[in-house]
């Protein structure tokens, strides 16, 4: 299987993983703590975030991970912290979808946009995984 291919599978496997913890978070903060959906979506988006650093250094693209690609990683969530969010507004506010569901939504909007730019912060040129 071409390498891109089973990047891009891992990929998925590590974003169903981290979708569900950061519903599992957002539910905790929306329920149990009782913070604003919008709140609560920033909370648990930028906790999972580090979890979806490592997933995805390791598992995605095989590489190791870094203090510098530590703290550019969250540059590559400005894009989708952006489309999630102004997803949630318009499917909750606007749409007037349920706030419960709306997060699996807005997170699907956005995964091709999160591939693309955590690729080029994650494999440099030149560190690119070879091996299965």
């Amino acid at each position: 299987m071409p390498l891109l291919n089973r990047q891009i599978i891992r990929f998925g496997i590590v974003g169903v993983v981290n979708t569900l913890n950061y519903y599992l978070l957002y539910l905790l903060f929306l329920h149990i703590i009782g913070f604003n959906y919008l709140v609560a979506h920033i909370l648990a988006f930028m906790l999972s975030m580090i979890g979806s650093f490592f997933m995805n250094t390791y598992f995605t693209y095989g590489t190791k991970p870094t203090f510098k690609k530590f703290f550019q990683f969250p540059l590559t969530y400005v894009v989708n912290i952006t489309v999630t969010t102004s997803s949630m507004y318009v499917l909750v506010d606007l749409l007037e979808f349920n706030e419960n569901i709306s997060p699996f939504i807005a997170s699907l909007i956005a995964i091709p946009f999160t591939f693309i730019v955590s690729k080029k912060i994650l494999v440099p040129k030149g560190e690119e995984k070879q091996s299965s």
